[in-house]
């Protein structure tokens, strides 16, 4: 096991070396920050040049990314060119509400997935199995960004029972996440993923309740209970886990448009405002952990997979 983690480490690495590349390229592409100062009247070519020059802007772009390489190295992200913050503080300010907001959506989504996706299995071509079926069309049809306007209209406007913006009432006191404002974000972010699971995890099922080994536990008496959970379910968990592993990423991205739309402080809300500004360093400072996370989340369903299906780590 320990030799297939380290492959799969030296792998990321090289992996995260190219991603690096050609994010640094894209950006590049977009145009130079400086440029945006060019349309005040009353800025001159002078200004300019100094300021390209004291933000390094003025080298050639491959100066530009191994001199931003070194500094991530050393744990320096730079600094934003819109505040003049510290990105590495901009984003542990930040990452802190994302987190919870991930991990509220994907906890609830796959309590939602596994409980409708077994349930939907159980009950096949059932009136229960198709009204769950077609719920999870519903769910994964539905653009977030629809559904949060929906939600806001319906429970803000017109209920007046949830906030809409924010994650806790102006002017209180404290850092924590007031709960009554995580229930429209976290709601439209697991509702998609929900509706996208169920039918993965119906399929599993299915395939393996038609198996004989399953039909021999039923024979010996042993509870449906007992051969849903301990016989069923884990030989299932494959497919299960290559579900999740696949969410994790989409997750953190399409947190973006979520936090945008409710107003969330998380790196969603921030990332679109370094866009806007083309504040590079905060860009490739969050491109980087994006990276970070769809390997780590790649590196950890491989694992996973190896805990539950042992002959994968020898194959």
């Amino acid at each position: 096991m320990a030799k297939y983690i380290v492959k799969r480490l030296l792998i990321a690495l090289v992996v995260l070396a190219g991603i690096t590349v050609i994010d640094f390229g894209i950006m590049t592409l977009i145009g130079n920050p400086v440029e945006i100062m060019a349309g005040g009247p009353k800025v001159s070519a002078e200004m300019l040049r100094v300021r390209a020059e004291q933000l390094g802007l003025d080298k050639p772009i491959y100066i530009q990314y191994i001199n931003w390489l070194k500094a991530i190295l050393h744990g320096d992200f730079g600094y934003s060119y819109r505040n003049y913050q510290a990105v590495s503080e901009m984003i542990a300010t930040h990452v802190g509400p994302t987190l919870v907001l991930m991990g509220s959506a994907l906890l609830v989504s796959l309590v939602i997935s596994v409980a409708g996706g077994i349930y939907s299995a159980l009950h096949q071509y059932k009136g229960s199995d198709y009204v769950i079926v077609t719920l999870s069309f519903f769910g994964q049809s539905i653009p977030g960004f629809f559904l949060a306007m929906v939600l806001i209209w319906l429970f803000t406007v017109r209920l007046g029972i949830l906030p809409s913006s924010g994650m806790r009432e102006l002017g209180t006191a404290g850092t924590g996440v007031d709960p009554k404002y995580l229930i429209m974000p976290c709601a439209v972010l697991a509702l998609g993923m929900a509706g996208r699971n169920i039918r993965y995890i119906r399929s599993a099922m299915l395939e393996i309740l038609n198996r004989d080994y399953l039909r021999t536990a039923r024979a010996k008496g042993i509870g449906e209970a007992n051969v849903i959970w301990k016989h069923a379910l884990r030989n299932a968990l494959i497919p299960i886990i290559t579900v999740i592993g696949m969410e994790i990423p989409g997750l953190f991205g399409g947190s973006i448009i979520i936090e945008q739309v409710f107003s969330w402080p998380g790196l969603g809300l921030m990332t679109m405002n370094a866009v806007l500004a083309r504040d590079y360093p905060v860009i490739m400072a969050v491109c980087l952990l994006s990276a970070v996370v769809v390997l780590l989340a790649n590196l950890l369903t491989d694992i996973l997979y190896a805990a539950v299906d042992p002959a994968v780590r020898f194959n």
